[in-house]
C-alpha cells in the first residue's frame, strides 16, 4: 500500500471507528445518539466551563446562530445551563449540568469497554501495535489541531 493509500485508509478508519463507537456506546447505554454537533459543544463546554456562546461558535467554526440553536436544544434536554455574564449581560456563559457530566462519563465507560473487548479479540501482536500507536495518534491529533 502506498503512503497516499495508507493516508486515505487512515482517514476512513478513524471516521468509521468514531461512528461505530458512538453508536455502539449509545446502544449499550440504552440512549439515543446525540447529534455530533451537540456532542462537540458539550465536549467543548466540559473542557472550558463558562465559555461564551460567541467563543464556542468561533472554536467550533460555526455561525453564532447555529450554536444558539444547539444551546437551546441542549438546555431543553437538561444537558446544558446558560447564565448571563454578570459583567456583560449580553454574554451567555455555558456550563454542563450534572446530567450531562453523567452522560459523558457513562458514554466514555461504554466506549472503553467496547474497545477493551475488541482489543482482546485481536492477536497479541496486533493489539500491541494498536496500543503502541496511541502516542503517535496523540501527536497527529495535536498537529491537526494546530492547522485549524
Amino acid at each position: 500500500m502506498s503512503n497516499e493509500e495508507a493516508v486515505g485508509r487512515l482517514g476512513a478508519l478513524v471516521g468509521e471507528l468514531h461512528r461505530l463507537l458512538r453508536r455502539s456506546a449509545a446502544g449499550r447505554a440504552n440512549r439515543h445518539v446525540l447529534p455530533e454537533a451537540q456532542v462537540e459543544l458539550l465536549l467543548l463546554v466540559r473542557a472550558e466551563p463558562g465559555i461564551s456562546g460567541k467563543e464556542a461558535a468561533r472554536r467550533l467554526g460555526t455561525a453564532p446562530n447555529t450554536v444558539s440553536t444547539l444551546v437551546h436544544d441542549l438546555t431543553e434536554a437538561g444537558l446544558l445551563d446558560r447564565d448571563r455574564d454578570p459583567a456583560d449581560r449580553r454574554v451567555v456563559r455555558l456550563h454542563l449540568t450534572d446530567a450531562a457530566r453523567a452522560r459523558l462519563a457513562d458514554h466514555a465507560a461504554h466506549r472503553a469497554a467496547l474497545l477493551t473487548e475488541a482489543l482482546a479479540r485481536l492477536d497479541p501482536a496486533a493489539r500491541d501495535a494498536v496500543l503502541d500507536a496511541v502516542p503517535a495518534l496523540d501527536a497527529l491529533l495535536a498537529a491537526l489541531r494546530t492547522q485549524s
